[in-house]
């Protein structure tokens, strides 16, 4: 720790003749090096630290300033090496750590005591209240999902409030941080803030009690305009452009602008909002909502995209807003659609049109809801075979902007999985049902709020079940792959039998996190008793919970290949694999093909529509061909035929 010596009675008469005043300069004290001649018109109040001043701090990449103090009241601070501090009316009960600039700002004070926004309540899910997260700056998605999602566990909402008190316990501090390299320029207020290294607040309004999580290997970034309440915004995060948050989490990678509002309302990795309004939500990973006539209220969603102007109701004229949605992972609304809750939503399905009715269609996902007639009609399946889908599941962690030394919340992409394979399960043997127990004279079929053709009930259950046999004809070819080429008869059969996995027959989606429902259990009993008593032990099981997916997910795909099959997966010779290949080759090449026409759709007349104006369809399909290219030179068109090709 450098050391801080009292200033000479030769540096106090520089000082005061450059304009700076101290009530007692006995309790200002510097470090060596330090220059009496980079500190101009500043006011000292209270115990005062200050560094060397020296060297040049960048406040743009490039444009280096002279370090030194001038044109600022400092009360109570501790001032590091190589910072710049000028225009302040009042800086006081702050660390400013090395290289960092502090300029333009109306006032930065920190209280006694601050938490710096740990310990805040946000109310997400839930408007009426009731499943309340204690927010913490390190917090990831799975304790939040717990937390909010996980009421009736016994013990275990007090063990992961237990878990965020001791945080903000340990984060409580009687001075605040500017941590070492960061900028804090033009703004109006800060009380109770801590900025994280590199972090750049430029042009906030007003910021108080919140952490500013950073690094200057995933920067965080505060723009313009923005007023934030209770906040934490973590790593690589940017927040600007007239934002408005009360009560808030923004997490690693999101991004956050252009007058968008949040109150009450969590948004993990990578999610992004933009010009709408957002209250009492829980945004889990790659969340996205773009359009200024979009509400997303008292909801959960994961990997969603939100349509202009997509709305929900939370209230229906009884007892107040105490309604909540279940929207699961990779649901799109498309535009003006709305949602009355309570309303849940399977995993990849596409809701277009306005639903005044509530509906469950958590078991079968895959499906397009319509409104049709004033009724909300549903088809099963239907999103499987979409350009859509299949692009999601590229895409989704190459969009991965997290680029700190840790990523905290545990994310897993695969589309088909024990997760959403499971509920294609449930929803084939539901369809079955229905099917079987409906006469030949109904048209449409009800179920839980949605309406679905009776002729369509047979064909979406054959959908599923051709999903469901190729995801296990493709993990069992996998796991066999090697042994195969090997020709080891034993090491195939060693490699098929069962690991060291946990067995579920259920899956859930633990806030972007797949994992059988028995290892969830676990953790869970893990933090009721107080094993897991920190935010650092209960990362620590969901990274390994994320490790062991493919463990798990084998000893599932084993348990149903058995029941589907009455064969142990085990017991596959060469042979019954050499035919279970030829079936997975034919089945994948239908796929692709389906996909493939799915595609071709985007090149067909009625999308040329608007092309080649003033011109005949020569110059339509032209001016189509230069901004849109042809079907056969599409990237993913290529991608799909590679696959043909390969099989």
């Amino acid at each position: 720790m450098t050391a801080h010596l009292p200033l000479t009675a030769e540096a106090v008469s520089a000082l005061e003749t450059r304009g700076c005043t101290c009530l007692d300069w006995s309790r200002v004290r510097v470090s060596a090096g330090f220059d009496p001649a980079r500190v101009r018109n500043v006011h000292f109040q209270g115990d005062i630290r200050l560094g060397s001043l020296a060297g040049s701090p960048e406040v743009e990449e490039g444009v280096p300033l002279t370090a030194g103090l001038s044109d600022a009241t400092i009360v109570d601070c501790e001032i590091g090496d190589d910072v710049r501090i000028s225009n302040v009316g009042c800086l006081a009960r702050y660390r400013v750590e090395d290289g960092a600039v502090v300029t333009g700002v109306g006032s930065a004070v920190t209280r006694p005591g601050a938490r710096f926004g740990n310990g805040v309540e946000a109310s997400p899910v839930n408007e009426g209240g009731g499943r309340e997260v204690t927010l913490y700056a390190e917090m990831s998605s799975q304790y939040a999902y717990l937390m909010a999602m996980h009421r009736h566990g016994e013990g275990l909402v007090e063990g992961l409030r237990r878990i965020a008190e001791g945080y903000a316990e340990g984060a409580a501090c009687d001075r605040g941080r500017i941590g070492a390299g960061a900028r804090v320029d033009q703004v109006g207020r800060m009380i109770d803030v801590n900025v994280g290294p590199a972090a750049q607040v430029l042009g906030a309004e007003r910021l108080g009690n919140g952490t500013i999580l950073s690094e200057p290997e995933a920067p965080a970034r505060v723009g313009a305009g923005v007023c934030a309440e209770d906040f934490i915004i973590a790593e690589g995060a940017e927040v600007e452009d007239g934002v408005v948050l009360h009560t808030a989490f923004v997490g690693q990678g999101v991004q956050l602008g252009k007058q968008f509002s949040a109150e009450n309302s969590l948004f993990f990795a990578n999610c992004e909002g933009f010009h709408g309004e957002a209250c009492s939500i829980f945004a889990g990973p790659y969340t996205v909502t773009h359009h200024k006539s979009t509400l997303l209220i008292a909801g959960i969603y994961s990997f969603y995209n939100a349509g202009s102007g997509t709305n929900q109701s939370n209230h229906m004229y009884k007892l107040g807003p105490v309604h909540q949605g279940v929207i699961q992972r990779g649901t799109k609304n498309g535009s003006f659609s709305y949602m009355r809750w309570p309303t849940v939503v399977g995993p990849f399905c596409v809701i277009i049109g306005k639903h005044l009715n509530n509906f469950d269609i958590g078991d079968l996902p895959f499906s397009y809801v319509t409104e049709e007639d004033g009724e909300s009609l549903c088809t099963p399946a239907m999103n499987m075979f979409t350009v859509g889908t299949v692009r999601d599941g590229d895409k989704w962690p190459t969009r991965d902007r997290r680029e700190g030394t840790t990523k905290r919340d545990q994310i897993r992409f695969e589309v088909y999985s024990p997760y959403t394979v499971g509920k294609m399960l449930r929803g084939e043997a539901l369809l079955k049902e229905l099917y079987e127990g409906t006469s030949r004279e109904v048209e449409l079929v009800r179920h839980k709020g949605v309406v679905i053709k009776r002729l369509l009930l047979r064909r979406s259950a054959r959908n599923y079940a051709d999903g469901i046999d190729a995801y296990l004809r493709g993990r069992v070819l996998e796991r066999a792959s090697e042994a195969r080429r090997a020709g080891d008869a034993e090491a195939l059969r060693q490699v098929l039998a069962s690991g060291d996995g946990v067995h579920s027959a259920d899956w859930t989606d633990v806030g972007g996190l797949l994992m059988p429902r028995e290892r969830l259990r676990r953790i869970e009993a893990a933090v009721a008793g107080g094993e897991l008593d920190s935010p650092a032990a209960l990362d620590a099981a969901f990274a390994e919970a994320a490790a062991a997916y493919e463990a798990d997910e084998w000893e599932w795909v084993r348990a149903v290949w058995r029941d589907r099959t009455g064969t142990s997966a085990e017991d596959l010779t060469p042979a019954c694999l050499d035919q279970i290949e030829a079936d997975h080759r034919k089945a994948a090449a239908s796929f692709v093909r389906r996909i493939l026409a799915d595609a071709e759709k985007e090149f067909d007349p009625i999308a040329r529509f608007g092309y080649g104006l003033e011109g005949g369809e020569t110059e339509r399909d032209r001016d189509f061909a230069a901004v849109r290219g042809g079907f056969d030179d599409n990237s993913f068109v290529r991608q799909m035929r590679d696959q043909l090709d390969a099989g």
